[in-house]
């Protein structure tokens, strides 16, 4: 970002296009798996298993069931709130606020994103 301005950080932040998001969807690795890769954070993706840090529901893991770019959250399995007629729906949850405790390597290019340095 180029300026130092809260204001304006935050105005970048909230117009940025999708190409640009994808970058804001990392979240900390757990340490078994940043000894692993010898990296701190990965991108967040569905059908990672993660670990709730911070807010109402900590402690709580699951998988990663939808990934939102425009809203810049994840949905994981098992995090919910009640509405007021009783029906549960997903919570979503900032991926800066979960640790990554297995990934899901699907294809090829995820390791080799993960194995760069």
């Amino acid at each position: 970002m180029v300026t130092n301005q809260p204001r304006k950080q935050r105005k970048l932040r909230y117009n940025a296009p999708l190409h640009l998001r994808q970058k804001y969807m990392g979240a900390p690795l757990s340490k078994e798996l940043r000894e692993k890769y010898g990296r701190r954070t990965a991108k967040v993706i569905i059908g990672d298993t993660v670990k709730v840090m911070r807010g109402d529901h900590v402690g709580t893991t699951g998988k990663v069931e939808a990934v939102s770019l425009k809203h810049g959250t994840i949905v994981v399995e098992g995090v919910a709130v009640s509405k007021a007629d009783g029906t549960e729906v997903p919570r979503p949850i900032y991926p800066s606020n979960v640790t990554i405790t297995s990934l899901e390597m699907k294809d090829n290019r995820r390791s080799e994103v993960l194995s760069r340095k």
